[in-house]
């Protein structure tokens, strides 16, 4: 049985090693030290199975190019792993991975961050310090359990910039990597949390405000939603709503609502019987330029162009 999520934003590719400087075809290593972080690069030219990596701390993974299996927990079950995902592996958590299209032509590349206990901690109580949690969500703390995600444009910007740093030459690189990586914990941290409140919000919403807010939003999709009909739902004025939103989710309310009135038209458009304009009325959209436009500022493509490249992936 194979979990498959879909894809996030995609972090672009670091030029490959030159085939005769690769040491192995087979998870191909080059590092990058810094002072609260190891930065790994693997590359892998060949088909393989069952290829174990090992690391001591806490590790953030992203997929850069082509596509592993990871080995679930449970010895039958693997989990797809595609370019706009990342992983997390708590401390010295072993990694089980088969690589079954890599070759010379189209090898697979991702990075491993192994990160300093203690950078995670102090990012902790900085996060608990002075934006804490609100409702039942508790403190930030390290949970770990979630640790497939899909990489937010934040984050995958974040990932960016840190994997431009080893190849610069000036002095203060590792001063620019430790606030990096300080910035790409609170990302991590953030996205993982919006994802266990997206994923949970049905079973939450009698108790978690926001789980509400989510649930009503995704039930009314094709209506005219205003900020202050949320805030009502939420018991809380408008202002004070729209601060504690942004901060739970990490965007507004009115982005939250676009984000999932495109999801809703991505998962419309793959039905090839509707019409785009079907699709985007369905999900909410009551002017078809509108759509357009903002389809294509959050996809990178039209609605049309992202149905073709469906219909071509499926055949």
């Amino acid at each position: 049985m194979t979990k498959v999520l879909q894809p996030g934003k995609t972090i672009s590719p670091l030029p490959l090693t030159p085939e005769r400087q690769l040491k192995t075809l087979v998870e191909n290593r080059t590092a990058f030290n810094f002072n609260n972080c190891e930065l790994n690069i693997f590359e892998t030219h060949q088909r393989s199975e069952r290829v174990l990596l090992n690391f001591r701390g806490v590790v953030f993974t992203a997929m850069l190019r082509g596509k592993k299996m990871v080995h679930d927990s449970q010895p039958t079950r693997m989990v797809e792993y595609l370019p706009g995902e990342s992983f997390v592996l708590p401390e010295s958590a072993p990694m089980l991975i088969d690589f079954p299209e890599a070759s010379q032509e189209n090898p697979t590349q991702c990075i491993a961050l192994e990160i300093d206990k203690q950078k995670i901690k102090d990012t902790l109580c900085l996060l608990n310090e002075r934006y804490p949690r609100l409702e039942e969500s508790g403190p930030w703390q390290e949970d770990w359990a979630h640790y497939h995600i899909r990489n937010t444009q934040e984050l995958a910007d974040t990932v960016q910039r840190l994997l431009r740093l080893p190849f610069e030459t000036h002095l203060y690189k590792d001063v620019l990597a430790d606030i990096t990586l300080q910035e790409l914990l609170v990302r991590l941290l953030q996205t993982q949390a919006r994802t266990w409140l997206l994923d949970q919000s049905e079973t939450l919403q009698n108790r978690h405000r926001f789980a509400a807010v989510i649930v009503y939003i995704r039930q009314h999709l094709n209506d005219a939603i205003t900020v202050q009909q949320l805030a009502n739902l939420a018991c809380m004025s408008k202002p004070h709503f729209f601060r504690s939103f942004k901060q739970e989710l990490g965007v507004s309310p009115l982005d939250f609502i676009l984000q999932e009135r495109i999801a809703q038209a991505k998962a419309l458009l793959q039905d090839p019987l509707l019409s785009v304009s079907a699709a985007a009325y369905q999900s909410g959209f009551n002017n078809l330029t509108h759509f357009s436009l903002q389809f294509k500022k959050q996809e990178g493509l039209t609605p049309s162009e992202y149905r073709r490249q469906k219909v071509k992936r499926n055949f």
